[in-house]
């Protein structure tokens, strides 16, 4: 196709690295090495479109085009043809039966930040971002969990959503930074702040009110999922309580300290992640 940038495949060894650094690898690091391998692919994944979303360098037109190529990659692989740059995540397919159409939401959801800086956008369309960037890659991680179909896909839809508007929420300055701001336009009127660029609301004291609104959402979103986990299987839904175990307590302490400016972006120490590790990673 011309204009389409390129990209090479995924660079696994770097991206093995990088997940080493990350929450998500106490998470994998628990799991049978057949499940580790398949978590590994969709992060991977992920890793991939989502360098391309966030490339402030290139243009929104070869990343558009560099999203689409995976698009076609995607088909080959589903079709039995040349998959590319999408060839690692073939064994991850046949092994969970993983489904074509999340890996495409997951493209989805990066090409709404390609197309142009998301700004405030109302309830529904920030809903619809989460689904497509948190809660699909949910719907893939949990055939790997070996969670059964209703349940995994009733906790991916809460607990995708309740971590991605906890990122959300701490990382208003660097969102802003790049002009962006996904706090939704509907929670920024609960505050009383007209929508404009990103910089301007997020020095608005008020922005604390429209923060919390989103965190009440948000709390909404952990508590369904924690009722989920609770009926199933432990051995299911250990990384995944792992990870609400984490994001929850980032999202305590931003309610603890608040969204006022200045702020300091908040995350775990060294000794807090052992301990979420030992009291829930280790949960038999």
């Amino acid at each position: 196709m011309s204009g389409a940038p390129d990209i090479a495949a995924p660079d696994l060894q770097a991206l093995e690295a990088k997940v080493a650094k990350s929450s998500f690898y106490a998470a994998m690091k628990m799991m049978p090495p057949k499940g580790r391998a398949g978590m590994f692919a969709i992060y991977a994944f992920c890793r991939a479109v989502d360098d391309i979303a966030d490339d402030q360098e290139g243009a929104r037109p070869q990343r558009a085009a560099g999203l689409d190529r995976w698009r076609r990659d995607l088909d080959a692989l589903y079709a039995g043809g040349d998959p590319g740059q999408a060839a690692f995540l073939a064994q991850a397919v046949r092994d969970f039966d993983l489904e074509k159409d999340d890996f495409v939401a997951v493209i989805d959801g990066m090409a709404m930040d390609v197309a142009g800086d998301i700004v405030a956008p109302d309830a529904a369309t920030l809903d619809l971002y989460c689904d497509r960037v948190a809660s699909a890659v949910g719907r893939l991680s949990v055939k790997v969990f070996g969670m059964e179909r209703a349940a995994g896909i009733a906790l991916s839809h809460h607990l995708g959503r309740a971590l991605q508007l906890t990122n959300i929420l701490r990382d208003l300055d660097e969102d802003a930074g790049i002009s962006r701001l996904y706090v939704s336009s509907d929670a920024l009127a609960v505050a009383g702040i007209a929508v404009s660029d990103p910089a301007t609301v997020i020095a608005d004291p008020r922005i604390d009110a429209a923060a919390r609104h989103i965190a009440l959402e948000a709390q909404g979103h952990y508590a369904a999922a924690d009722r989920i986990m609770a009926a199933s299987r432990r051995g299911d839904v250990r990384a995944p309580r792992l990870m609400r175990a984490a994001y929850g307590r980032i999202l305590d302490r931003m309610l603890a300290v608040g969204w006022a400016p200045p702020r300091r972006r908040v995350s775990l120490g060294k000794t807090e992640k052992l301990w979420v590790l030992v009291r829930y990673g280790l949960m038999r």
